[in-house]
């Protein structure tokens, strides 16, 4: 079955979130420690970025099969950045306001994704 083409993925309300959420944990990275830039900063700004890039590449697919996996793709990375999120709060990186605060809008992002995916067919 085709996915339908008429909309972009810039029109998806869960693409936009995304693109702010990627801001919001670039703006919360900021402050760890430059000795992670190559660990936990890196990790978590990749999964981050990770997840409106699959939303668009998966819009792009011709199948909605396809589609569906590549939301599946970024499920798992909103799956990889609440652990390392949580990680971060740990270790003294994040504070408990600003944990609360990515984790609430992940939580959006996670079930926005799972309804696009079970809404296409």
């Amino acid at each position: 079955m085709e996915v339908k083409k008429s909309r972009s993925y810039r029109d998806l309300e869960v693409w936009q979130l995304a693109i702010a959420f990627v801001k919001d944990i670039y703006l919360a990275t900021e402050r760890f420690p430059s000795l992670e830039n190559y660990g936990l900063t890196h990790q978590i700004r990749k999964a981050a970025i990770s997840i409106p890039s699959n939303i668009a590449e998966g819009q792009f697919r011709d199948s909605t099969r396809e589609f569906k996996q590549f939301l599946s793709i970024a499920l798992g990375s909103a799956a990889e950045i609440e652990t390392q999120l949580i990680i971060s709060k740990e270790i003294g990186y994040l504070s408990s306001e600003e944990m609360e605060s990515l984790a609430n809008t992940l939580e959006r992002i996670i079930k926005m994704l799972k309804k696009l995916r079970v809404s296409i067919r």
